[in-house]
């Protein structure tokens, strides 16, 4: 088990109809050169999804779902590092909830309000772990050439 303790800086953001959410996480991490990103919270829309569920597995990653719906984010949680593992709960009109792996095509309907926080003192990153047969979390202090 990796842990760490780290000041938290926090970052605001919102994003609009037709804007990728994904891809503009990750460009708003690059562009502001964070090191250890992660979601605290989101809320908001969108009208395309595309997840892998929760049964698949390094040999079987074909469990894959593609929404085209207008669709309430009724949660986002991960880390957004460069190989960024978002997870994603989403409510369709009658409330009914479907949750996974963000792989993109998460489309804006309406808004995205993302506040994103940052552990000021530590790096992340990703390492093939051969137990799961997924890049997994690796946690570094971060030092000054990083």
């Amino acid at each position: 088990m990796a842990s760490a303790g780290s000041p938290l800086k926090v970052h605001a953001v919102r994003f609009g109809p037709g804007q990728d959410l994904l891809c503009s996480l990750l460009a708003f991490v690059e562009e502001r050169n964070l090191k250890a990103p992660f979601i605290i919270t989101c809320v908001g829309s969108v009208t395309k999804a595309t997840l892998r569920l929760a049964n698949a597995t390094a040999g079987n990653t074909n469990e894959v779902i593609h929404l085209d719906d207008r669709l309430e984010i009724v949660s986002l949680v991960g880390t957004l590092n460069k190989e960024a593992h978002l997870h994603i709960c989403l409510a369709d009109k009658e409330g009914k909830t479907v949750g996974g792996h963000v792989l993109g095509d998460l489309e804006v309907f309406t808004t995205a309000e993302v506040v994103i926080g940052e552990a000021s003192d530590l790096l992340f990153d990703r390492q093939m772990d051969h137990r799961t047969g997924f890049p997994e979390l690796v946690i570094q202090p971060r030092s000054e050439k990083n």
